[in-house]
């Protein structure tokens, strides 16, 4: 979502007359697009930003603009603390990013855009904005608002521009992607919309929540093999206990449910889980294992809880960091297990695989493939899974 975001900024960068190159040092002007979802990726950005006065300072009319979550949560106090920075662009005003660099009067006007968009292999879209739900540890409502969907037209000319781009596979974003809802239209009717396009040969989406899961969706899913068999979809525990404290809106039973209606559809699932969070017991944590038996995850994102600004779950008094280590070190470990015996189960199989370099691509279950021969990049090829390294297909 972060790098979509950087992109559509980049587009009007582009129209003003500019060129991105990636040598700070024959830069003019640095965006530096920020994330604030965990501590350590804010103190990241803010540390860089900081060592950007040494650059503007090295050459006359070098620009900074500092944008996204972190400049939308900290506001007036980042110029306050970094005058260096020219501009602010919070995440919530990425919609009119052209007026607030236009407003600044450091760019000349927008013009025609040079040639066409080179998207790369994977476009990515924006379907939706903001989040509608209130999880007690997240701060993403806080900086990127309420929940709104974007208009069908809108996601079409988006998504036929990425093709024209050379775009093979499309992933749709959004805090809530499968919760996109726009005068009915939900996702699954997006969904049967999209897969019309004939130039779009694999269509992916993220972020996905649980409570969207249900029969309509798994009945899209079969329609065609442009969609994809596969979803990340976070958990964040396995405790029915923990995840009403977390006010994540369903309990293990319920995640378990949705799981079930997945793997009918042959949906492959990876998932997203918090380690430490403030009220997680010891049993909390063994029920967090336990559901790594249950479901067959083909990867894991883990974490240790991050406590965030404005967010209840930050007033919570946190769990000795020992404790946090150990847990998150033995969850590791299990999902390291859980992941190499996903691999291993597709030996012998042969599936559709998206070519992203000549000799590696991915499955339509987003299993990592490399293969002898050599094919040609965006193209889908039928091969023959012969062997499983850890996290690598061998075809």
């Amino acid at each position: 979502m972060n790098a979509a975001d950087s992109a559509e900024m980049l587009l009007h960068l582009a129209a003003r007359g500019c060129a991105q190159t990636e040598d700070l040092d024959t830069a003019d002007i640095v965006l530096l697009n920020t994330c604030t979802v965990r501590d350590h990726a804010e103190h990241r950005a803010l540390s860089f930003l900081g060592r950007l006065a040494k650059w503007k300072a090295a050459k006359e009319g070098r620009v900074i603009i500092f944008a996204g979550c972190a400049a939308q949560r900290l506001g007036k106090s980042v110029r306050r603390k970094f005058p260096q920075a020219d501009i602010i662009a919070g995440a919530k005003n990425i919609d009119g990013f052209a007026e607030i660099i236009d407003n600044s009067r450091l760019f000349a006007p927008a013009g025609a855009q040079s040639g066409q968009e080179q998207s790369g292999l994977i476009g990515l879209v924006n379907i939706t904005r903001g989040c509608g739900f209130k999880c007690a540890y997240c701060i993403v409502p806080y900086v990127r608002g309420e929940a709104h969907s974007l208009p069908p037209e809108i996601i079409f000319k988006e998504t036929r521009r990425k093709l024209d781009g050379g775009a093979a596979e499309i992933m749709l974003l959004g805090q809530v992607v499968n919760g996109y809802n726009y005068k009915g239209l939900n996702f699954s009717g997006l969904l049967k919309e999209l897969i019309q396009l004939p130039q779009l040969k694999r269509l992916r989406w993220m972020s996905p929540h649980p409570a969207f899961i249900d029969e309509e969706f798994a009945q899209t899913i079969a329609l065609s093999q442009k969609l994809s068999r596969h979803m990340h979809l976070p958990v964040q525990s396995g405790s029915s206990k923990v995840l009403q404290e977390m006010k994540r809106g369903y309990t293990r039973e319920i995640f378990l449910e949705k799981i079930k209606l997945l793997d009918q559809a042959g949906v492959r699932v990876s998932t997203d889980i918090i380690v430490g969070y403030p009220t997680e017991t010891q049993k909390d944590f063994e029920d967090t294992l336990s559901l790594l038996d249950a479901v067959p995850f083909t990867g894991a994102y883990c974490f240790k809880f991050s406590p965030r600004a404005l967010t209840p779950a930050a007033a919570l008094p946190p769990i000795p960091e020992e404790v946090v280590e150990k847990r998150l070190d033995i969850l590791l470990n299990k999902v390291k297990q859980s992941s190499k015996a996903a691999y291993a189960r597709q030996t012998g199989s042969v599936q559709p695989v998206l070519f992203e370099t000549p000799q590696n691509g991915r499955t339509l279950t987003n299993f990592w493939v490399r293969t002898t021969r050599k094919y040609k990049i965006g193209e889908i090829t039928d091969i023959e899974i012969k062997e499983a390294k850890e996290t690598i297909l061998l075809g």
